[in-house]
């Protein structure tokens, strides 16, 4: 009885302590999507171009790219509960300071502050699920944090829109503080006091390393955001520059002695491969963030609202399936469901290609209910088969490296789709092309989706047999 007594108390301790983290990404996620609606407002209350205010957005979304392998390997030496607990204060603090923001530029200063907050959220997090449930959970787990993920995609601009109608853009963030100390609350009396809060002993910051591999970030993104859709000079430099800092980051972990990524850890296959996967499948979701409202208001005439209702089912799908997906991972292994969600998003996106010009909006629906439970398969197998047997002092900068990837995934995705999709619509223009024209982009758009899709099958195909070979006996 006694033993059943203490059985049920560390379950509840532990449903507990995943609450928590899942509440800390569903802040991340909602920072991003819930921003985005206000931007129309933001202009009007500024009285600034949209060029100046797209700015709330992209501060945040640059301050996560740059900053997440680096607070994860914090997270790493000062202890994974400490810095998430930081984190999510820093998360909160700057929420305040948005809405309390004067000028545009405040606000974007604070949206900057916001993101590097969630960056640790975004790292941590991950990184903790290790911590908190056994490995043959991991899975389940995992799939309660696409699923957050999600709700916060989609609850974002529904919050948002509501917020901003009955009281002004200033309770949008105000709302985000006071979940944010929701979640410290929770977070700081559930998530228990691991072996990760002891310093490493021997292992020292790498100073010189975090700030290459920041700059670096900096300029792949500001090559990929700048000038919209158009590819110039400007954009060009910063490639350049995000190149040579990349070879003189690499350098240098190579010879310090306590690098900020060991470069060791790409020989190993299930982490290179599920790396080089999470940036295909980033891109391929963006496409249709990108490319979707385009076509559906475009090509088949809805109007704004309905547009708005139909990009909504996507989410609404993935807040579904995430927790499915994660418990199949655990029924049936990882490397296994990766390769099924991976077919599945490249059935999806060739669905989209030939669905929606054949039925229309049912078509188009059809073929996103295939792609968005494929992506949640691959998200919760895909995290969790790089999660499973990292140690733990490596734990905080790998889980910053798979949302480093996410993230750069989704920056290329929507400069690279977006470039063909205009490509392929026959104009750099979308709003003026005509309706075929946009369907046609539409329809090219997502078949190179789909090669991109087969390429990421075949690599989990190749990791599967090699992890495979060499696990077997010689």
């Amino acid at each position: 009885m006694v033993q059943q007594t203490e059985a049920r108390k560390k379950v509840w301790s532990i449903g507990w302590a995943v609450t928590g983290l899942a509440l800390s990404m569903l802040l991340s996620s909602l920072g991003i999507s819930i921003a985005n609606v206000a931007l129309p407002t933001l202009a009007k209350a500024f009285s600034a171009p949209f060029q100046d205010v797209q700015w709330v957005v992209l501060a945040y979304l640059l301050a996560v790219t740059v900053a997440v392998v680096s607070v994860g390997r914090l997270g790493d030496m000062m202890g994974h509960r400490r810095v998430l607990l930081a984190g999510i204060v820093l998360f909160t603090l700057a929420s305040i300071l948005c809405g309390a923001a004067s000028t545009l530029w405040m606000l974007i200063f604070a949206r900057l502050v916001q993101g590097l907050g969630a960056s640790i959220l975004m790292a941590i997090t991950v990184a903790l699920i290790r911590e908190t449930v056994s490995t043959d959970r991991t899975g389940s787990a995992m799939g309660l944090l696409g699923t957050m993920s999600a709700i916060g995609t989609a609850l974002g601009p529904w919050l948002g829109g509501a917020l901003i109608a009955a009281t002004g853009w200033r309770s949008i963030f105000f709302t985000m503080a006071a979940l944010g100390v929701l979640s410290l609350i929770v977070a700081y009396f559930t998530l228990p006091d691991g072996k990760s809060d002891a310093k490493i002993a021997g292992n020292g910051f790498d100073g010189l390393g975090t700030l290459l591999l920041g700059l670096t970030l900096l300029a792949y993104s500001l090559a990929m955001t700048v000038g919209g859709r158009e590819f110039g000079q400007i954009n060009m430099i910063f490639l350049l520059a995000a190149a040579f800092g990349g070879g003189l980051f690499i350098l240098v972990q190579a010879r310090v002695e306590s690098p900020l990524i060991r470069l060791s850890s790409f020989g190993n296959v299930v982490l290179s491969a599920s790396l080089t996967m999470n940036v295909l499948v980033a891109t391929v979701m963006m496409a249709t963030l990108v490319v979707g409202p385009f076509y559906l208001s475009q090509a088949l005439g809805l109007t704004p609202a309905l547009v708005g209702l139909v990009m909504s089912i996507g989410p609404v799908v993935s807040m579904l399936t995430g927790v499915p997906a994660g418990r199949l991972v655990d029924r049936l292994g990882a490397l296994v469901i990766v390769i099924v969600g991976l077919a599945a998003m490249t059935f999806g996106a060739l669905a989209l290609a030939l669905l929606p010009e054949m039925f229309g909006v049912a078509g188009y629906i059809a073929a996103i209910a295939i792609l968005t439970p494929g992506y949640q398969l691959f998200q919760a197998s895909n995290n969790t088969s790089v999660m499973t047997d990292v140690p733990p002092d490596q734990r905080g900068v790998i889980s910053g490296l798979l949302s480093l990837s996410r993230n750069l995934g989704l920056i290329t995705g929507a400069a690279v789709m977006g470039a063909v999709f205009a490509f392929a619509s026959g104009t750099q223009d979308i709003t003026s092309a005509a309706d075929n024209a946009v369907a046609f982009g539409m329809q090219f758009t997502f078949a190179v989706a789909g090669v991109l899709m087969a390429i990421a099958m075949t690599i989990a195909i190749v990791m599967r047999h090699s992890t495979q070979a060499r696990s077997r006996p010689n």
